[in-house]
């Protein structure tokens, strides 16, 4: 769905903000009007306040993520950007402030950007192993309209407990070079971690000869201590 005030041609994203007077605490103010106070900043710039539809922002980020260009409309010209940062409020959830990042067009970057998962695992759909995910995001670098929405990494290869993929193993998509070391490993199939649902019978064994023992320590001093008790206790014959 395109979001309203928000128009995706081909490759092009663009948002509709306003610049913001009201600053510090007259924030709260600008969100509940239904937008979201935001900043856009770069090298070449002053930092910009803005403002943005709460509805059209949660669409765009929908769409874009932290990895796509959104050109953001304001006073008639286009500024391209990322979001950079977003803030959520810990109670609601609700987006709280953004901050865009203007990018040069012409000049390489370096984003963290997702990894998914796809396709099927011998390993696991047979039940040998457990599947890690042991890297969720990788650093990319690249063009800012080249950069990837995600990165996929197709597990159909894993078919034995100790199959991994690497950074090295992924095959090349796009106009980007990840940057993370090559021998990064990213999923891996693992040994299943069961419980074991029978008793412990050595440590029965033990314990029970322990109880034992403990027993007869008991039965003994008991007797030693009656015999001792008896003999204080029996009087003696009067001579």
């Amino acid at each position: 769905m395109t979001p309203k005030d928000t128009k995706k041609t081909g490759e092009k994203l663009t948002l509709s903000v306003q610049k913001r007077t009201l600053l510090g605490k007259k924030v709260k103010q600008v969100r509940a009007e239904g937008n979201i106070p935001a900043n856009i900043y770069g090298k070449d710039m002053d930092s910009i306040a803005i403002q943005v539809n709460a509805k059209d922002f949660t669409k765009a980020l929908h769409v874009a993520g932290l990895t796509q260009v959104i050109y953001l409309s304001v006073d008639s010209q286009e500024i391209p950007s990322m979001i950079q940062n977003v803030q959520t409020d810990p109670i609601s959830d609700h987006y709280i402030h953004a901050d865009f990042r203007k990018v040069n067009l012409n000049q390489k970057l370096e984003a963290q950007v997702p990894v998914t998962v796809v396709g099927e695992s011998e390993a696991v759909a047979q039940n040998k192993g457990d599947l890690m995910t042991l890297v969720n995001a990788l650093y990319v670098e690249a063009l800012p309209t080249d950069m990837p929405q995600e990165i996929e990494v197709d597990i159909a290869d894993l078919k034995e407990v100790g199959d991994e993929i690497k950074v090295s193993d992924l095959k090349k998509a796009g106009n980007y070079v990840v940057t993370d070391e090559p021998e990064t490993v990213i999923v891996r199939i693992a040994e299943h971690k069961e419980e074991s649902l029978e008793p412990d019978t050595e440590a029965a064994i033990v314990e029970g000869e322990g109880e034992a023992a403990e027993g007869g320590d008991a039965a003994a001093e008991g007797e030693a201590s009656t015999g001792g008790d008896n003999a204080t206790e029996t009087p003696a014959e009067e001579k």
